[in-house]
């Protein structure tokens, strides 16, 4: 595992995050994120959705537990939030199905209820609120996504 600590300083850099993130998982992955409240999970999922080729508008599954989002292909996004769970029940077993399917990229937020389902070769993402503005995003990558690590460590250098 390589980790990386990229700054966004404004929604516009969290979105761009989130396209180099959504540019480079496939269907397979999963991509677990963790933050505070409030912390941008929905504004990097914006990009993740909008780079893995969707254009379906995105907004937070807090009450719905799973959206899903169709890409311009016959990828789909299978965007998970356990906030308000403190188990997830039957739910998992959507997780699962998403997560074996290898057209889908799985996002996961407040993974903690479903940490035994996630695969260990997950892709994270924790976002650490530094002000209004300001985020400390690391990105927690497998080797085996050389090729995003690569792309995140491109857009931290410029």
């Amino acid at each position: 595992m390589r980790s990386i600590d990229l700054i966004s300083n404004s929604v516009d850099d969290t979105k761009a995050i989130g396209m180099i993130l959504g540019k480079n998982l496939s269907g397979g992955d999963v991509l677990e994120l963790n933050s505070d409240l409030g912390g941008g999970k929905t504004t990097l999922v914006h990009g993740v959705v909008s780079g893995f080729g969707s254009d379906d508008a995105v907004s937070s599954p807090s009450f719905t537990i799973c959206n899903t989002y169709q890409a311009n292909d016959n990828r789909t996004v299978s965007h998970f939030d356990f906030y308000r769970l403190e188990e997830a029940g039957i739910v998992s077993s959507e997780l699962i199905e998403s997560i074996d399917d290898l057209l889908t990229l799985v996002i996961v937020e407040w993974g903690d209820v479903v940490t035994s389902v996630l695969p260990s070769d997950k892709v994270s993402a924790v976002i650490s609120s530094r002000s209004n503005t300001k985020r400390v995003i690391t990105v927690i990558c497998p080797e085996r996504h050389t090729r995003l690590f690569e792309a995140l460590q491109s857009w931290r250098d410029t």
